[in-house]
């Protein structure tokens, strides 16, 4: 069978399946993106709170936690052109309706279909790579993979401040529309399957399972910033998240037939990189949320000035991507990340000191020193964990770091909002509810620094754990059918 898979592999042309997957995936990761600027405008406009707000983008990440596990499934079940093409129709219903949005409510709606068909589509790009390419290089292929979709981040909150500033928000979800249809139909014209499909039955109980566990999580963790950690409501919907998971994963681990097949764990570079890989995208994506509301909400600037500050990291993330692919498959992923950590690390400590007079060029120049150190991070902690993993398990090592990414992003962001909220309430309450507009200011600033000083201790025990990478060896295909055979 591998042979054969390798066979049809290799009269596969690469580069028009690789270029419609990755527009693809780029449009997914920059209707991501676009949120960072518009929630405070958003804010305004239908009168919600940071924490109500924050669901635009950490419900948007949490659908793409529970949807991703399922994609191991559906990546075996059905063929690369009919996954991508059902993906990419589903985000463009999500978008028309995010488009024409009349409310708060129907907008959060729009935005979790779109995650519906987005959460398929990077794990499915991630999977194309590793069937396509062979391991020494991987780095190369996911570098270009980069340059894309690091490259969306650049653009996404820039375009979407411009937008912000001379269109009504919707604009942003109509423009989007044009580009959908066109890669739909570029689908249909050249993307082939990669890998021979299986007929299988889906375990629905760990689908259910599955959803309970992260949705849970995630509304607990949202909700501790409306209702504070010892509400009712927070405590019973963390527990329950808990046990959930705990059951989910003691039904993967007995099933002969795991919706997950978290075996994967038993390679030590997957686990290892797959646990950095979880501080690194929580200190990402909060970080992506926290740094706008500081900039808009208590500093004044405008949308497009706050897009137009996170441009130059964002742009210099997307070229520097093929470069550190190249690094990786020289070098291996060790160094590339400690480096990476350390330059985050550096630069995050120059914003937990943020104050009203912090100026615009400073914090250019240091959000785009951490860009810099999150690109020589993101793509090789995600190579070098499945670059050691057997070729049975690449659906399911993709599905599994996806998975934990998008949680933990999610998590991440709702955790730090919770945190800079709970900081700004705390601070009005020792200034005995003094609510001038100065003391408003300095209380959400105080929030935030708070916030980046979490992002902070984290960094310092992803750098610590780093030193522990190892450049990782390809297990053999026979390790996978020895052990599922023994499930």
């Amino acid at each position: 069978m591998l042979n054969k898979s390798t066979t049809i592999n290799d009269s596969i042309k690469k580069r028009p399946i690789m270029f419609v997957m990755i527009i693809g995936a780029f449009l997914a990761t920059f209707n991501q993106t676009i949120m960072s600027v518009a929630i405070p405008k958003l804010m305004n406009d239908f009168h919600i709170n940071a924490s109500t707000a924050q669901w635009l983008t950490t419900g948007y990440m949490l659908v793409n936690g529970v949807l991703i596990p399922i994609t191991a499934f559906l990546m075996k079940r059905f063929t690369t052109r009919q996954l991508f093409q059902s993906s990419m129709i589903i985000f463009l219903v999500g978008t028309i309706a995010s488009a024409t949005a009349p409310n708060f409510a129907l907008l959060l709606t729009g935005r979790l279909i779109q995650a519906a068909g987005a959460g398929i589509i990077m794990p499915l790009l991630t999977n194309v790579v590793l069937s396509l390419f062979p391991p020494e290089k991987r780095g190369s292929a996911m570098g270009m993979v980069g340059l894309a979709i690091i490259f969306a981040p650049a653009i996404g909150p820039t375009l979407a401040g411009y937008v912000l500033e001379t269109f009504p928000w919707q604009a942003m979800f109509y423009g989007m529309i044009p580009f959908a249809v066109i890669v739909i139909i570029c689908g249909f014209i050249y993307l082939k399957n990669v890998s021979e499909t299986v007929r299988s039955h889906v375990d629905i109980i760990s689908v259910i399972l599955s959803t309970i566990a992260f949705g849970a999580l995630i509304y607990g963790f949202s909700e501790a910033g409306n209702n504070g950690w010892s509400s009712k409501e927070v405590m019973v919907s963390i527990i329950a998240g808990i046990i959930s998971l705990a059951l989910f994963t003691w039904r993967q681990l007995i099933s002969h037939n795991p919706l997950l097949n978290l075996r994967a764990f038993t390679y030590k570079m997957f686990t290892l990189t797959t646990i950095i890989n979880l501080g690194i995208t929580m200190m990402l994506y909060a970080d992506m949320m926290i740094l706008p509301l500081y900039l808009q909400n208590a500093r004044g600037f405008t949308a497009l000035e706050s897009g137009i500050l996170m441009f130059p990291g964002a742009l210099l993330m997307g070229l520097l991507s093929p470069a550190v692919g190249k690094l990786f498959d020289r070098f291996g992923a060790k160094w590339l990340i400690i480096s990476g950590i350390t330059i985050i690390i550096l630069s995050t400590i120059s914003f937990i000191s943020l104050t009203d007079s912090t100026s615009y060029t400073y914090l250019i120049l240091m959000s785009t020193l951490r860009r810099i150190g999150v690109a020589m991070v993101i793509m090789p902690i995600q190579t070098e964990g499945l670059n050691q993993l057997p070729s049975g398990l690449y659906a399911h090592g993709t599905a599994i770091s996806n998975t934990i990414r998008q949680v933990a992003g999610a998590i991440g962001t709702a955790l730090l909002v919770t945190v800079m909220t709970n900081s700004t309430n705390n601070f009005l309450q020792d200034t005995a509810g003094e609510t001038s507009k100065h003391m408003m200011m300095e209380a959400s600033i105080k929030g935030v620094n708070d916030a980046y000083l979490v992002i902070l201790i984290i960094g310092i025990i992803s750098l610590v754990l780093s030193f522990f990478i190892k450049r990782a060896k390809k297990a053999s295909g026979d390790m996978t059918v020895k052990k599922t055979a023994e499930m």
